[in-house]
């Protein structure tokens, strides 16, 4: 699998730490300190957000309590961080075993100009049956983007017949009463990932 090209790292190296230094101080109750991710809880990110999935159905975090959720940016042809990421999610799933069906993953494109409803249902499905795919129009997206603090852009190919996007590469965990409790780097273990699903599951 490749790896993302050296700006494209800086980038969502630059994002991730503009977040966590923004958040630092936000988790620092005792309980929050078994987690392994950033505590963002009672930080504004992630608030008042809605975007319709694949089928048009408008979509919040309140459709999903009684879950943890996570949730991450991304765009189908993305070659590495995307896939990637989703690939841990399908893992993180498996290593939950019977507590499996109380994780949600929601993946948002930021890419509604390439990635039809139908081309996001097929591809997060690829991975695991259960993740939703959100897709929303651009003035939908913008407002989620600026909701989680999400950096996207179009970045034109070498040739100029086309284009990338560069993207925050991070996800956000959702405690079970739909409110946004940590962030997780991007590469982040996938066994921490699974404490963490699992001690937000007990709180």
């Amino acid at each position: 699998m490749t790896q993302p090209n050296a700006s494209r790292r800086r980038l969502m190296l630059a994002g991730a730490a503009g977040l966590v230094g923004g958040t630092a101080l936000v988790g620092c109750s005792p309980a929050s300190r078994k987690f392994h991710a950033t505590d963002i809880s009672g930080s504004d990110i992630g608030r008042n957000w809605t975007l319709p999935d694949t089928a048009g159905t408008d979509r919040t975090a309140q459709d999903f309590q009684g879950k943890v959720t996570a949730l991450f940016f991304g765009f189908i042809q993305c070659p590495d961080v995307c896939p990637t990421t989703l690939a841990e999610l399908t893992q993180v799933r498996a290593k939950l075993g019977e507590d499996a069906d109380r994780f949600q993953v929601l993946f948002v494109t930021v890419d509604p100009d390439r990635d039809t409803p139908e081309i996001v249902r097929t591809y997060v499905e690829q991975f695991d049956k259960s993740f939703v795919g959100l897709r929303g129009n651009p003035e939908q997206l913008a407002a989620a983007a600026r909701a989680f603090k999400v950096f996207y852009a179009k970045v034109p190919t070498s040739d100029g017949q086309s284009y990338t996007m560069d993207h925050s590469a991070g996800l956000y965990l959702f405690a079970p009463d739909a409110t946004v409790q940590l962030y997780a780097r991007y590469g982040q273990p996938v066994d921490e990932l699974v404490s963490d699903v699992r001690g937000l599951l007990s709180a």
